[in-house]
């Protein structure tokens, strides 16, 4: 995979997040929500803490924490991803969680069947209780305590600015539907971050009907970019509209910005630079219809975007891409859906990768490609 040089963080996090709420993410299990409730594990904004906030089962804390255990076992829960997915790392983010994190986890997965998927209990959720005895010999059918390990019992750092990310690779061989937290034996997590690709069944799809190529959960996946210093462009690909700028991609102001600015005949600002980011689509397609969404960024969206595509080979080079123009330059208006439509658009045939680019900077919340898939 490409991805900016300026990264610090292990290569896996430039791919999406599987497990989020807003990616499809949920729980459905887990063995006791007493002091905060395991929804909050998928939670795609950062931990907070509140400091003197208390709840009547104890300190509110934005994570998932268990009680002390006083029994035989240790805690655990199961997350459903939204699609059958490929994972390529973790992130076990302990934050907050000082004298109270998990001291030990391990992760395990499987790929259910529909009719094993449907065989967990009603998820409750509800802070301060924990799985009722008929909770626990129903989720026993699925024998998840068997389920593939991805990640050995492992040690974690307490939930310190320096120690509360921890993270781990996993090598991506096989495909997942769910995946079981084991904390060992009891305490808090904060965040679980899981990175990886949705594998869609693409004999599923009918291919007479236009599909987002580059949407996540059909597997695109973000795959080079010049600047995220606000916002990563994987987000342009998420489910739904951005809640706010920061669910969005947004760059720096670029310091080659002319002193004073001027446009041409059709009102597109004459700049030198540009911030790009492309993807490999889910699917090889051909692009029938384009949307760019600038929700939330009113003072501060692009002046135009620019779309190319490029057919590329496996393992191609993307130094070596010849990108050939789907989508001239188009100026953008503020906290707004922008559609183009065939008549806009330049044909140029099927294509495994899009490259947009934003002139001269600022932040889009969504980009949808919607296409046909090809042979």
């Amino acid at each position: 995979m490409v991805v900016n040089s300026k990264s610090s963080l292990p290569r896996f996090t430039e791919f999406n997040e599987l497990a989020s709420k807003r990616n499809g993410g949920k729980i459905v299990f887990a063995t006791d929500d007493w002091f905060a409730e395991a929804e909050n594990l998928l939670k795609d904004d950062e931990p907070v803490f509140k400091e003197g906030l208390f709840t009547d089962a104890g300190k509110w804390m934005d994570g998932w924490e268990t009680r002390r255990k006083r029994c035989q076992g240790h805690d655990w829960a199961v997350i459903a991803l939204n699609k059958p997915s490929t994972v390529m790392g973790l992130c076990v983010d302990t934050a907050f969680f000082t004298g109270n994190y998990a001291p030990r986890f391990s992760i395990q997965a499987a790929k259910l069947t529909d009719q094993e998927a449907r065989m967990f209990p009603k998820r409750r959720g509800t802070l301060g209780t924990a799985a009722s005895q008929s909770d626990l010999e129903q989720v026993a059918r699925l024998k998840s305590e068997n389920w593939k390990t991805l990640v050995q019992m492992t040690t974690l750092e307490p939930g310190y600015e320096e120690t509360r990310r921890n993270y781990f690779h996993v090598p991506a061989n096989e495909t997942w539907t769910h995946l079981r937290l084991n904390i060992f034996p009891d305490g808090g997590i904060a965040r679980l971050r899981v990175f990886g690709l949705t594998t869609p069944d693409w004999n599923r799809i009918n291919r007479k009907e236009q599909i987002d190529l580059i949407a996540c959960e059909n597997g695109a996946v973000c795959e080079g970019y010049s600047d995220a210093h606000y916002g990563h462009p994987r987000n342009l690909i998420k489910p739904g509209r951005g809640i706010n700028m920061g669910d969005g991609w947004e760059t720096a102001r670029r310091l080659d910005r002319p002193p004073v600015l001027e446009a041409d005949d059709s009102g597109i600002l004459r700049v030198p630079g540009s911030e790009w980011a492309f993807f490999k689509l889910g699917h090889v397609g051909v692009v029938r219809s384009i949307e760019v969404d600038t929700q939330h960024f009113k003072g501060n969206f692009p002046d135009s975007v620019k779309i190319e595509g490029v057919l590329a080979t496996e393992n191609q080079d993307p130094a070596s891409f010849a990108w050939k123009t789907i989508m001239a330059p188009k100026k953008l208006s503020p906290d707004k859906q922008h559609y183009y439509e065939i008549d806009d658009l330049v044909s140029c045939g099927p294509v495994s990768h899009v490259r947009i680019t934003m002139a001269p900077d600022g932040g889009i919340s969504r980009v949808r490609i919607f296409g046909l898939i090809s042979n």
